[in-house]
């Protein structure tokens, strides 16, 4: 799992994490399913209605479900559940308010934290152009009120070049999956 506030840059550390991991086989990322328009900016999503989506978390089609900011997401059970199962690590962006939820329901697992600076964050939110500034300073004091700790947890400081970021988040899921297989056996 990988958390971390609006604007820590989870999305583009994983990417770039991918581009160096991706070979392997050892790793997939879970596409979130999201009661947001297709082509309404952020990450690729499964776009849902909010009917569609009450639907699939009823007839238990998420491993994970959570509402941030107006939207619901999901991490859809399958392949999920199947690429788990084999042995693959699967990295899904969730929100930290569902951390005991995963904790409790998915073990083994092991989460990766990228943090930044509030400054950084608002900048990296003013940038996307998605949200007013009434709404960008919203997000960063939620930020801080979610701790995130744990033997589980693996910290990712992103606040400076991205090419460190990718390397530390890199380095972060290796290890993260690593104590994922050894809790299994």
């Amino acid at each position: 799992m990988t958390v971390g506030p609006s604007g820590a840059g989870k999305d583009a550390l994983i990417a770039g994490a991918m581009q160096r991991l991706g070979g392997t086989g050892r790793f997939h990322v879970a596409r979130r399913a999201v009661t947001r328009p297709e082509g309404a900016g952020g990450e690729d999503h499964i776009p849902m209605t909010p009917e569609a989506f009450a639907q699939a978390e009823a007839d238990g089609g998420f491993l994970l479900s959570w509402r941030a900011h107006g939207l619901c997401y999901g991490i859809p059970r399958e392949p999920a559940s199947r690429m788990r199962e084999t042995g693959v690590a699967v990295i899904a962006n969730v929100s930290r308010t569902v951390l005991e939820a995963a904790r409790s329901r998915l073990q083994p697992i092991a989460i990766v934290h990228v943090t930044a600076p509030p400054e950084a964050l608002a900048r990296r939110l003013a940038q996307r152009g998605r949200e007013t500034a009434a709404d960008i300073k919203t997000r960063i004091a939620r930020s801080a009120t979610i701790a995130v700790a744990g033997c589980d947890v693996h910290v990712v400081r992103n606040d400076g070049d991205l090419n460190a970021g990718i390397t530390a988040m890199t380095a972060a899921l290796e290890a993260a999956s690593t104590a994922e297989w050894q809790a299994a056996e």
